[in-house]
């Protein structure tokens, strides 16, 4: 008997004949036509070196479903890269874009009826907005994260393009030179692929093999490294066992072990606090409630053990040449900080699919008993002034305290402005409000702010609280998602010029607070004129009118049906 696929639904009938001709028309013939289909999901482009290569990879991927009895479909979906949106009003679109690319996978997916997803993406917002439609969807399905740039080469060193963003700062502050600058961009990012180090793209790559979706070893392979085609028909191959078997879909696979899994992974890489936005997301699509105090707890107890840029020293191609994201989650695994028995989408539990990953090498992975920190990379701190919690990197961080007076913006332009023109003193909170997925709307990302005080040498010195959110590639003092948000009338609305802010990080306190009254922020807030900017028209006034809070992942709908 010959089987059934889901995708027979568009063609099977005296009614859907036309469909026929729209498949040949496609270059399909009959026996090809009865194949499973499947979409292949890529966001290739040239709106950034990320993406750059993804469409020539994808091509490897249908070469193996193909080879391995299914019918790929190419499915181009949209863009925007943090890269060219960074520190102007772009970057509200950049959040926004994981939703797209989600509702994108959905509608080609459920209209087209395929039978499975093969999904590649490279940029921030790329890796988790196409996770999110394969959960949405729910039929077989691998994601593959299309790989890092390798470094470039400065002064006989490797550098990468966070370096670029902190030499604006030391030239803003006079120690450097823009000729320097100049140099220094040339050569900063040489070939296409993600940024080089534990940035939100990497993170959400190791995720994407903690969580079960990915082939094992594969995130961390460099974009233009040839051992790519192999990887992707592997990939293909694995996928069309899944198809014409009997694997577990995605909802089967992203559970509460699997979420706590790629929690641990973030700890202990040191990874991107964008991942405490995502991973929420990610979870709701399951139809699993999973916010930030969830996160919270895994990353308290997760050592860190990779020493990977900002906070450290190695990028992803070291990673990669020292064995990949599974020597991290088997070191984890054999000191019982990850779940083995979480399943992947080959239908083989995480403890299986690790079983012939090396051991750390003691450099660019530690062992537990080296561990550069026992409580992870990542910090949720609560209080008075985050009741729903902020988000801290605190690998590399040397300094966990910080108490000083808080100077208010209302926006990043304003306060960008004020860092450029050194317009504050050391010992300052900077405070920029009304930057959360509502009040910005789109909660834009900070790289350009935190990159000019670390190059004017006060990282450390200068706090910076937002309900915005900040770089995987940003590092010093800089709390982001702070919840509620101003919009939604959180603490972070009543805060004045002058107020003391009182930052503890250490693993005892983990805490944030104003030195108000409860009664005094009560009444401040009662008076509150919002700071945000209005919106009319198009896609920004649809997302500020249905995203919900950031601790939730900023999602767009009820979740799964």
């Amino acid at each position: 008997m010959t089987r059934r696929f889901r995708s027979s639904a568009i063609y099977d009938g005296t009614i859907r004949a036309t469909t026929h001709a729209f498949l040949q028309a496609l270059g399909q013939d009959d026996d090809e036509i009865r194949r499973p289909h499947i979409g292949v999901f890529h966001t290739g482009g040239e709106m950034s070196p990320c993406n750059m290569n993804l469409r020539d990879q994808a091509q490897h991927a249908k070469t193996g479903i193909y080879a391995h009895g299914g019918m790929p479909h190419e499915c181009p979906v949209v863009s925007v890269s943090d890269g060219l949106s960074v520190a102007h009003p772009g970057m509200r679109y950049s959040l926004v874009s994981r939703e797209l690319i989600a509702d994108s996978v959905e509608a080609s997916t459920e209209a087209h009826q395929w039978d499975g997803i093969f999904a590649i993406g490279a940029c921030d917002k790329n890796l988790p907005g196409l996770m999110m439609g394969m959960l949405r969807c729910n039929v077989p399905s691998v994601f593959v994260h299309g790989g890092a740039a390798l470094p470039g080469h400065w002064q006989g060193r490797d550098t990468n393009v966070a370096e670029t963003y902190e030499t604006i700062g030391k030239v803003l502050a006079g120690e450097t030179t823009e000729d320097t600058l100049r140099a220094l961009a040339h050569v900063c990012l040489p070939t296409a692929g993600a940024c080089a180090g534990q940035f939100t793209a990497n993170t959400m790559g190791m995720v994407s093999e903690a969580i079960g979706l990915a082939p094992i070893g594969s995130s961390m392979v460099p974009a233009v490294y040839s051992e790519r085609a192999p990887l992707m028909r592997r990939a293909a191959a694995a996928l069309m066992r899944a198809v014409m078997g009997d694997a577990p879909k995605p909802r089967d696979i992203v559970t509460r072990a699997a979420l706590e899994n790629a929690c641990a992974v973030v700890s202990a890489t040191g990874g991107s606090t964008n991942t405490a936005l995502h991973l929420p997301a990610l979870a709701h699509e399951a139809g699993i409630r999973f916010t930030l105090a969830d996160l919270a707890r895994v990353f308290a107890r997760t050592p860190l053990i990779a020493d990977l840029q900002p906070g450290g020293r190695y990028l992803a191609r070291d990673l990669h040449h020292v064995g990949g994201a599974g020597v991290v989650l088997r070191v984890l695994l054999d000191a019982g900080f990850i779940d083995g028995t979480a399943l992947t989408f080959t239908g083989r539990t995480l403890a299986e699919e690790l079983a012939h990953v090396p051991a750390a090498d003691g450099q660019v992975v530690k062992p537990i008993s080296q561990a550069r920190s026992l409580d992870g990379g990542v910090t949720v701190l609560t209080g008075n002034l985050c009741p729903d919690g902020a988000l801290l990197k605190t690998a590399g961080l040397g300094t966990l305290v910080h108490r000083g007076p808080a100077r208010v913006f209302e926006s990043e332009e304003a306060a960008q402005a004020a860092v450029s023109a050194r317009a504050y003193e050391v010992g300052d909170v900077l405070v920029i409000r009304n930057e959360g997925p509502r009040g910005g709307p789109g909660m834009r990302e900070m790289l350009g702010i935190t990159a000019l005080l670390y190059g004017q040498g006060v990282g450390d010195k200068v706090a910076l609280l937002t309900d915005g959110r900040f770089s995987g590639a940003t590092r010093g003092l800089c709390i982001g998602h702070a919840g509620p948000e101003a919009a939604d009338g959180g603490p972070i609305a009543a805060l004045r010029d002058g107020d003391i802010i009182a930052i503890d990080a250490r693993p005892e306190a983990r805490s944030i607070s104003v030195e108000l009254s409860d009664e005094e922020l009560t009444a401040r807030l009662a008076v509150r004129v919002s700071g945000a900017q209005p919106v009319r028209g198009g896609l920004l006034e649809k997302y500020r009118a249905v995203v919900g809070p950031a601790h939730l992942g900023a999602v767009t709908h009820s979740g799964p049906g």
